[in-house]
Parts: C-alpha cells; sequence; structure tokens
C-alpha cells in the first residue's frame, strides 16, 4: 500500500458548502489526517502498528510535577492572566540564565503560552501588516506547518526558504536580496529543527539578528526541541546579545514530557513582548494557574530533562545502528527525537512509508513537510524502547 497525497477530499468538499475562510477550506486535507486513515486502514487488516509517526513523548511526566499540580487545584478557580503569574515568569528567567546564560526581565521580556504552538500561530496576528508593505513571512521547509498557517489566517503573504542537506538544512540568507528583507514582517527559524533534526550555530542566529535591526522585521525563533540534544546543548536566537526585533518560543511539551499540559514561554524583545500581552486577552490564552504552578517545578529542574535525554539517546543508538548496516543514509538528526532518513534510491518518500506501513512500521513521508521533505521519512523516537527494539527486528527483514 502506498500512502498517498489526495488533492481534494470528502472533508474539504463539505467544508465548501458552507461559507467559511477560503484559507481554512485550502487548509482542510491536512496531510497528517490522511496518514492516520491509512494507519487505521492497515489496523483493521489486523496488522499491530509501531507508530513513529507524530511526535507526541510518551515518556512519564515527573512525579514532581505531577505532584505540584495536584496540590495546586483549589476549590474555586478564576480566568488566568494574560501576563502570567509572577513565579513562573521568575522560574523561566532562571532557567533561561542557567541555560543561555543571559539575563532576561521577568517582567517586561517572558510572557507564559499555552504551550508553543498557539503562540507560534498568533505572532503573524500582531504583526503582519495586510494593507501595508509588511505582509511577507519566511518560514523554512521542510518544516512544521504552523506558523505558515498562521501567516496565512493573518492575510499574510508566504516566502518559503528550502533546508537543503547540501547546506546542512540551513537557510541560504545570500538569497535574499534588499528588496525581500525589506518587505519581510517576520522571518522564522527553528532549531533544533523539526523535521531535520538538524543544530544552528550562533553565528546564524547573529547575522539574521543584524538584518532584523537594519531591515525591520522580526527575528522569529521556535526552539520547542533546545533541550532533546545528543552531542552538545543547541545554541538559542536569545543569545545574540541585542534583542531588539528577536523573540524566541520554548515549550515544556517535549524537554519535560508534558504536551497535554500546554505550557510555554515567548521571549525576547521588551516591545513584542508587550504587543504579545495586549493581544493576548483578546484570545484567552493563557495557561490555568494549576499547570502554571507545575511548571515553575518543570523549568526548575534538570534532573527529570537528563533522564529523558538518556531514553531517547538509547532508542536513537538503536536506530544508528541499523541505518548504518542497510545502508541507509541519516541526514541531520544531531538533536530533536527525530531521525531524518534518506529513502532508497529511485524511492519516493510515499512510497517508502507505504511499504514500511505494510509492515507494521508508521513514520512520516518527508513530503507531508513540504516539496523540499521530498527523498526523506521521518522516525519520531517515541514509542518505548521495548517497541523500538521490536521495530529495528522488523526493519531487519524488510529493509
Amino acid at each position: 500500500m502506498v500512502v498517498k497525497l489526495e488533492p481534494r477530499g470528502e472533508r474539504t468538499r463539505e467544508l465548501e458548502a458552507v461559507r467559511l475562510s477560503p484559507v481554512l477550506t485550502r487548509l482542510a486535507t491536512y496531510p497528517f489526517v490522511r496518514l492516520e486513515q491509512a494507519k487505521r486502514d492497515v489496523a483493521a487488516r489486523g496488522v499491530h502498528l509501531i507508530d513513529f509517526g507524530v511526535g507526541d513523548p510518551r515518556e512519564p511526566t515527573d512525579e514532581r510535577i505531577r505532584r505540584a499540580l495536584v496540590e495546586s487545584l483549589t476549590e474555586t478557580s478564576r480566568y488566568p492572566l494574560a501576563q502570567g503569574l509572577p513565579e513562573l515568569r521568575g522560574a523561566i528567567a532562571g532557567w533561561c540564565e542557567r541555560r543561555f546564560g543571559v539575563e532576561l526581565d521577568p517582567e517586561r521580556e517572558i510572557i507564559p503560552t499555552l504551550g508553543s504552538k498557539e503562540a507560534i500561530f498568533s505572532l503573524a496576528q500582531v504583526l503582519v501588516d495586510r494593507d501595508g508593505g509588511r505582509k511577507l513571512v519566511a518560514v523554512t521547509e521542510p518544516g512544521y506547518p504552523v506558523a505558515e498557517r498562521g501567516a496565512l489566517f493573518a492575510g499574510g503573504e508566504l516566502l518559503r526558504l528550502p533546508l537543503l542537506e547540501r547546506f546542512a538544512f540551513l537557510p541560504d540568507l545570500d538569497a535574499l536580496d534588499a528588496d525581500v528583507l525589506g518587505r519581510l514582517a517576520i522571518l522564522w527559524l527553528n532549531y533544533p529543527n523539526n523535521p531535520t533534526g538538524a543544530t544552528a550555530p550562533i553565528e546564524l542566529y547573529r547575522r539574521l539578528a543584524g538584518l532584523a535591526l537594519e531591515h525591520d522585521f522580526v527575528l522569529a525563533s521556535d526552539e520547542a526541541y533546545s533541550e532533546l540534544w545528543f552531542d552538545e546543548p543547541p545554541a538559542s536566537v536569545l543569545q545574540v546579545g541585542d534583542r531588539r526585533n528577536v523573540i524566541a518560543f520554548n515549550t515544556l511539551s517535549k524537554r519535560s514530557s508534558m504536551t497535554g499540559y500546554r505550557s510555554g514561554f515567548a521571549a525576547g524583545d521588551p516591545e513584542l513582548i508587550g504587543a504579545l500581552r495586549a493581544f493576548r486577552p483578546t484570545v484567552g490564552t493563557a495557561p490555568q494557574e494549576f499547570v502554571q504552578r507545575a511548571s515553575v517545578v518543570a523549568w526548575g529542574d534538570e534532573e527529570h530533562v537528563e533522564r529523558t535525554r538518556a531514553v531517547y539517546a538509547a532508542k536513537r543508538e538503536l536506530f544508528l545502528e541499523l541505518l548504518a548496516r542497510k545502508g541507509l543514509r541519516l541526514a541531520g538528526s544531531r538533536a530533536t527525537m527525530y531521525l531524518w532518513v534518506a529513502v532508497p534510491d529511485g524511492e519516493g518518500s510515499e512510497a517508502f512509508a507505504g511499504r514500511l506501513l505494510e509492515q507494521g512500521i508508521v513514520v512520516a513521508p518527508g513530503a507531508y513537510f513540504g516539496e523540499a521533505g521530498e527523498g526523506y521519512v521521518r522516525f519520531a523516537l517515541v514509542p518505548s524502547l521495548e517497541d523500538c527494539r521490536r521495530a529495528v527486528e522488523i526493519l531487519e527483514r524488510v529493509l
């Protein structure tokens, strides 16, 4: 069975029957929805699935974090304030100083967010000038689609920056001329990168931060995977020195296996944080207070993060050995929970993913992340170590 990308589906036609945003209509056939259907079809035939398709961690949330959540549940509750609890902003500032060596003002340079997804989506609502000259948003491809979708819903225009293996999956900044830079509202980076697992040097952040000041656009950095590394801790855009026109987004979802808690932060230029503080009460997306109090504990502890890294490293090593034996090239994959694997010569990413799916191994075709992702598949190392061993045994037979 080959996992196919269909340009239109029943859901798209249903949406077109009512008067909805044309952006929503165009985006209705999200590729991973079709992957879910393909998984159901294979499972219905009795095939046991080991799912490396979606990056939703399944490691236990540390007991101290869970206990802090429970102890913070009160008899009554109230709407959480958009700026978050002072204790949480202080905990985030403390973590940033320990981790990146930067001092942030908890009052002016940090705001808690409901995970990082909603904040990444919302940034374009704050910055894109759809009626003026600043509505161009640059996103990297292959990539996490939320920044792109946020730009489209805000009435922005897209510029896709291909991440190619020959450039170590970094954007080619020399391809951006002054005219393009002058029309940018936002340029998005995401390192450690989803899906390639590549990391970025601090020099890239510094160069782009300089361009952002010179041409007056915002450099936005999605750093959700900053704590899932194997050789050396990745850099942050917060380390550039002059943080004007710079904003970073991070989250506890991957670092602390807390995807369901929805707790993250945005940090950087005080003017940008102030704009988010003014915007966010309108959409009501502050984390619940009991989640914020659990987050204080999470940001203050590194022991559970070290354990999590060790688990991912053990899973990763299993697959590195397998890929070496089978002659499959591992590309990028220096950090994150992902392995970005080049498909065999002459085989497309969807065809290869479909062939593995028939054997019960679910991976994400690189084409799902944009045209520049063709030729690769992504393994999300979220199944248990035992399931990873079982998957390796299956792959030994079928690769």
